[in-house]
């Protein structure tokens, strides 16, 4: 198993808005969580994630490895990538240090990582349609929304992590921007790695079929299925799972 959530409970700001989330996330598999705005989707992914402003209580298991007390650096450490619904600008640092960060290792070791993730930068920059020079710029900072998820994408293309969270990154991209995200998912399993995508359209679900789609309402999980449970979704919307409808 890649992920395990068990009885999560999420609060933010002293309120909880995830209850009681069961979810397994085996290797290579692709799941993917729907719901609509404000039903709690984006605080499952920082709750995963560490976000100090959100507090846990429950089980979040990596790899086999408890991971709930552990800081979101030594989260991403293990290999857990967050693709951000709204990427934050940060002036000073260009996404070339941020990816030599994320080099590792030690002396030559280290070296070649880097000299491999400037290779890796410069192709991925055609890949996703972005200008080579915005890899030298700071992160984000006067880039469109969806100059912002393609530049998250890149990012996770190179990094390769073994989970890949995906909050929304269909957001702010056109059709042709969302297959390119479709192609980076698809390019990157390998049977092992696993993604979690969430979303309350399913247009990049088109692209990427999932193994299995859970409906968030109220901060909980009200249903699970197949693709199928997707297309459901699309013809007749998210109140078919509200009780009393």
């Amino acid at each position: 198993m890649i992920l395990e959530l068990k009885d999560l409970e999420v609060y933010a700001e002293g309120k909880r808005i995830v209850t009681g989330l069961e979810l397994n996330i085996g290797e290579g598999e692709v799941h993917a969580i729907m719901g609509p705005n404000g039903s709690g989707k984006s605080t499952v992914c920082n709750g995963i994630m560490g976000h100090p402003k959100y507090k846990t209580k429950g089980s979040i298991k990596f790899c086999g490895e408890e991971i709930s007390k552990l800081s979101p650096d030594q989260r991403a450490k293990r290999g857990i990538f967050l693709a951000f619904q709204n990427p934050q600008q940060i002036q000073g640092v260009n996404v070339v240090n941020v990816l030599r960060k994320s080099a590792g290792g030690e002396g030559a070791e280290r070296i070649e990582r880097m000299v491999k993730i400037n290779e890796n930068v410069i192709k991925s920059t055609k890949e996703f349609g972005i200008p080579e020079e915005f890899a030298k710029r700071d992160l984000n900072v006067g880039f469109s929304g969806g100059e912002k998820k393609r530049m998250e994408l890149l990012q996770m293309k190179i990094i390769q992590p073994k989970l890949a969270i995906l909050d929304e990154v269909e957001s702010g991209l056109d059709v042709d921007g969302i297959k390119t995200a479709a192609n980076a998912i698809r390019d990157m399993q390998d049977g092992k790695r696993a993604f979690l995508i969430i979303t309350h359209f399913p247009r990049i679900l088109k692209y990427v079929k999932p193994d299995f789609v859970h409906v968030m309402l109220d901060g909980k999980i009200v249903k699970s299925g197949k693709y199928k449970l997707a297309e459901e979704i699309e013809k007749k919307g998210y109140d078919q799972f509200k009780k009393g409808t």
